[in-house]
């Protein structure tokens, strides 16, 4: 089933999708083709985020609670190539800076689909499920009409290099996948933080912001665009809308 994502009921919208480096063509210059799958449905899921508002606020990962605002600059050349991003579109005189791989991400998926500008607010890596509700509640009040949430499944699935693969990480991936399916904010509230962190699942903590901020509100329903671990890892894209 296919979500509508422009309508005068739709209140709200919020895109699911992960923050792998290999986003970037630049950066992956000999494995473009292999990587397009992820790619190109993370762009699909961000075009229909930007059908709703071109105003975004965005949940990523970092070391730390942190807001990163729209007049921030920065660049992937920590990741081998300096491929420039910015968080607004309106000219700014800020120098860049180093920022969080789901905020570079972020940048560069605005300026791919045309966006004005994206707000990112960064949840600690290891903020419980109650810290992450909390910040998830308190976003439900922004002005922002789109939600961009960023994050990577468990990186040892059997597809991962040899010693590292869990049994743990399908089952794991699975119930995220269906959790996102069915917009099913309490079975992602439902996630343990300590096995997320055993099977390196990084996303865990931005995935329940967006619980915690679907939480306040009723009738949402979900739709996956792409759930596959093609090099480990687990990446998961998917839509949800609100009404």
């Amino acid at each position: 089933m296919t979500l509508p994502v422009t309508s005068e009921r739709v209140i709200s919208c919020a895109v699911v999708v992960p923050q792998p480096p290999l986003l970037v063509p630049a950066l992956v210059p000999g494995a473009v083709e292999r990587t397009a799958a992820v790619r190109d449905a993370t762009l699909a899921a961000a075009r229909a985020l930007a059908e709703v508002s071109k105003q975004w606020l965005a949940v990523g990962v970092g070391a730390r609670r942190a807001t990163i605002e729209p007049d921030t600059q920065g660049s992937f050349r920590g990741f081998g190539v300096d491929v420039p991003v910015s968080l607004s579109s309106a000219p700014t005189a800020a120098a860049p800076r180093e920022l969080p791989l789901s905020v570079l991400v972020a940048g560069w998926l605005r300026e791919q689909v045309g966006a004005a500008s994206v707000r990112v607010e960064l949840v600690a890596e290891h903020a419980d499920v109650a810290e992450c509700v909390t910040l998830g509640e308190q976003l439900a009040a922004a002005e922002e009409r789109a939600l961009l949430v960023l994050g990577d499944g468990s990186t040892r699935h059997e597809t991962a290099p040899s010693g590292w693969p869990d049994a743990r990480a399908e089952d794991f991936d699975a119930r995220v996948r269906t959790a996102l399916a069915e917009a099913d904010h309490e079975a992602l509230l439902a996630v343990d933080p300590a096995l997320a962190a055993e099977l390196q699942a990084q996303g865990r903590a931005a995935w329940q912001v967006l619980a915690g901020l679907a939480r306040t509100r009723t009738g949402w329903r979900g739709e996956v665009l792409y759930s596959d671990a093609p090099f480990g890892v687990a990446y998961h894209v998917a839509r949800w809308v609100g009404r």
